[in-house]
């Protein structure tokens, strides 16, 4: 067998010469081969055939087990079928398959490579051969060589490469996808929407997962050839690239960098400098095109959001259909408890005691897949978690767990489904800590996993998917649980408490005497508007009771304890046998704009102590302050012809009660303009509009997003940050 190294120039023209060929005599004297002139990869309709238009420029993309074609073109005289042979031999690596070119109208064998030529369809000058892979071919980025063969000679020619991937469109194939609505959203779309904030409070914003972005598919073939599994054998990883399970569980390793040349370097504390503020990304695109321009050096920054879209990048360009998914108050279980341990002061303070902790969102992808290691009750939605948190099989990767196997409480699944599991189904148990010990513990059922969002198929709308993970929990005897108003009853089972010594350990809780707390936050909190806020108080005992109300609040971050509180209230209370009382208070602006930033959360904790037993009941809420929109107008609506420069006005108004100093108004996209692009002014006043206006501009088709930020210096922390898409189509 004769290797023929591959042509250096672009292998993707519609017309190629064959600019490399050799040969090789193995007996006699030349018996006077065909000539060939060059190879038509018919790109174009291979392309629309495949459902791979877009995805790049530089390769021919096509899809694993289905039909591709390219004609051979002559010089001099033509192809005779009847003197000599024609064999492919497509490689990979230092893995090869020979291929002989039969005619036939049907296919061999499903199993390996096959190449045929109808009958009637050889020319005088050229030959259409159809070439099919086989279904579970491995996703890669391969080598074709041509041998025309006589009795006397071989003659090699490197036709040139093309790219194979995943076919959700074949039903053979492990990541098919039976209806067209759902691959145009989980592999065609190049737009999702990710889901922030908190469940009382849900923000969205806009993503381009970019995958028709020039570079875009080469950098996604350069993350499998760059990572640890490639690099530590390479003929291995190209057989088993062919496995979505695999592949999806090499991609998500490779789109953190804690053990390997991965994407991006995540960062959670500080400042961003060196880097970007992850809150500043809109797209994969950039990101994925920085990473191979550094020679594979980490991006920074990343948080979960950014890991979970780049990685549906990833998957949707290697063909496996996937959606960002996000989980409100998710649990991060770090001692496979499956449960969550959250301590608060006798004042309701939340203190920075456990290792566990609650996410108010994190996100993370579904691909959708068969599970034949698992059998059919675990095909379909799997979940892979780029976010570096605890390692799996010795690496921070997560999943594919089978969203199936979460929701029938399979723990022992592969992979990391009791993580998962934990993510959106533990209980959260609550403590408060007086003098070191546990004077009181409680349990929420219902907290962790409280809804569960993606976008919904061809809409900008959530969709609820919590009953696919989640099934009702049955009450468990010993264990208190959230009654409808929202307010928590004891919990009667000992939980071990590190650090807080025996006494705290020991402790059982006693049996709940009737008293009862509910904290509900009045409407949607924005920027600049009060904090409103009601506390029901229950007494079903039969005596009146004197008790000491205490209200905390705190700043967080989505993902980690408070700070220090900024607010604290508290007050006696008197209450009647069988009352319930409604207690209102309020946090104004003035008291929080000074410490809150941008994208914070604010924890509100209300402790009611009875005076006479010492009896104490806890509830809270963790909400996000809304910002002021900034309003997008494009010139001829949202879509933007290619190629077309277009006008687009940027302008936000001031709804704050007050002259808002050292205002700026910053406009960047990425696809659509260069740099960033600012308007200033010196005060703003109340109900005062500011505008910029910038021209923008799309090389590429798809689906880009415009993003703008407003600043001001009264308060430097708290930036308002809108997003909008823009459609780029075809002239």
């Amino acid at each position: 067998m004769l290797l023929i190294p591959s042509v250096t120039r672009n292998s993707l023209c519609q017309t190629m010469d064959c600019v490399q060929q050799t040969t090789h005599y193995i007996s006699g004297t030349d018996d006077g081969h065909c000539q060939l002139r060059l190879v038509d990869f018919e790109v174009h309709e291979n392309h629309i055939s495949h459902e791979t238009q877009g995805l790049s420029k530089k390769h021919l993309v096509l899809r694993r087990g289905k039909p591709f074609k390219l004609t051979l073109r002559f010089r001099g005289r033509s192809w005779n079928p009847h003197s000599e042979a024609l064999v492919l031999e497509v490689w990979l690596g230092s893995l090869s398959e020979r291929i002989p070119v039969q005619f036939s109208d049907k296919w061999p064998n499903p199993q390996h490579w096959s190449a045929k030529i109808h009958p009637g369809s050889v020319h005088s000058e050229s030959v259409t051969i159809h070439i099919c892979s086989p279904v579970q071919t491995s996703v890669a980025l391969y080598s074709l060589l041509l041998h025309t063969e006589t009795r006397q000679t071989i003659r090699s020619f490197a036709v040139g490469s093309f790219v194979l991937l995943c076919n959700p469109w074949l039903k053979d194939d492990p990541v098919y996808m039976p209806h067209e609505a759902q691959l145009q959203e989980y592999i065609k779309s190049d737009y999702g929407l990710v889901f922030m904030g908190t469940n009382l409070n849900v923000c969205q914003r806009p993503w381009s997962f970019g995958q028709y972005e020039p570079g875009v598919l080469e950098a996604c073939l350069k993350l499998l050839e760059v990572s640890p599994q490639h690099l530590s054998n390479e003929n291995r990883d190209n057989i088993l690239r062919a496995d979505p399970v695999y592949l999806s569980r090499v991609v998500c390793a490779m789109v953190n960098c804690n053990d390997d040349l991965g994407i991006l370097h995540g960062k959670w504390q500080g400042g961003y400098e060196g880097g970007v503020n992850p809150t500043e990304w809109s797209g994969s695109a950039d990101i994925l095109r920085r990473w191979v321009s550094s020679n594979f050096s980490p991006v920074r920054y990343g948080q979960c959001w950014v890991f979970a879209s780049v990685l549906c990048t990833v998957m949707r360009v290697l063909g496996i259909p996937s959606r960002v998914v996000t989980v409100f108050n998710a649990g991060h279980d770090t001692n496979a408890s499956r449960t969550i341990e959250e301590f608060y002061s006798s004042t309701g303070e939340k203190l920075n005691l456990s290792k566990d902790s609650l996410w108010n969102f994190h996100v993370w992808v579904e691909c959708w897949m068969r599970r034949p290691d698992l059998g059919a009750g675990f095909d379909g939605w799997q979940v892979v978690d780029p976010t570096p948190q605890e390692k799996s099989a010795g690496i921070f990767c997560c999943g594919p767990c089978p969203v199936a196997a979460v929701q029938q409480r399979c723990l022992s699944a592969p992979y990391d489904t009791s993580f998962i599991f934990a993510s959106v189904d533990a209980d959260v148990i609550r403590l408060i800590v007086r003098n070191g010990v546990v004077v009181e513990r409680m349990v929420d059922s219902e907290l962790v996993g409280q809804v569960i969002y993606t976008k919904r198929i061809g809409s900008d709308t959530p969709e609820n998917l919590t009953p696919a993970y989640k099934r009702k929990k049955r009450a468990q005897p010993g264990f208190g649980r959230m009654t409808t108003q929202g307010s928590l009853c004891f919990m009667h089972s000992a939980v071990m408490t590190k650090g807080l010594g025996e006494e705290a350990a020991s402790y059982t809780g006693q049996t709940s005497s009737g008293l009862e707390v509910s904290l509900n936050i009045i409407g949607k909190p924005s920027f600049g508007e009060s904090i409103r806020m009601s506390v029901k108080v229950t007494n079903s005992s039969s005596e009146p009771r004197v008790l000491v109300e205490h209200v905390d609040a705190q700043i967080k971050k989505y993902n980690s304890s408070p700070q220090e509180s900024f607010w604290k209230m508290h007050k006696e209370v008197h209450i009647l046998a069988h009352e319930a009382l409604t207690l209102q208070h309020t946090i104004p602006a003035s008291e929080y704009e000074s410490v809150l930033a941008t994208d914070e959360i604010v924890n509100i904790a209300v402790v009611v102590k009875d005076v006479r037993t010492k009896e104490r009941v806890l509830d809270s809420q963790e909400f996000n302050i809304s910002s002021p929109q900034i309003s997008f107008e494009i010139e001829g609506g949202d879509s933007i012809q290619i190629n077309k420069e277009h006008t687009v006005q940027v302008s936000f108004t001031n709804e704050f009660k007050k002259t808002l100093t050292g205002a700026v108004l910053t406009v960047e996209g990425s696809g659509l303009l260069k740099g960033k692009h600012e308007a200033r002014l010196a005060h703003l006043k109340q109900g005062e509009k500011m505008e910029k206006t910038v021209s923008i501009m799309a090389s590429s088709p798809g689906t880009k997003v415009l993003m703008a930020t407003f600043s001001h210096s009264n308060s430097p922390n708290v930036v308002s940050r809108s997003f909008h898409k823009v459609s780029i189509i075809e002239a």
